[in-house]
């Protein structure tokens, strides 16, 4: 039986916090920031939590399941 291998982006996109939950960085923060306005560039610098409905589909790719 071959090994299982977690999903490479998934590894490096995703954190497990001290609470169990999943968190990420938010796109869109890395070029043609001129036309973006400073509230939204702001918004995007905070970090996120997965949404519950995709958890699952994380899970898996992080083989926590």
């Amino acid at each position: 039986m071959p090994k299982v291998k977690t999903h490479s982006r998934a590894k490096k996109t995703f954190k497990i916090t001290g609470s169990g939950e999943i968190a990420f960085a938010k796109a869109f923060k890395s070029h043609l920031l001129t036309k973006k306005s400073k509230k939204r560039k702001r918004s995007l610098r905070k970090g996120a939590l997965v949404n519950k409905a995709n958890l699952p589909f994380v899970k898996r790719l992080l083989r926590l399941r």
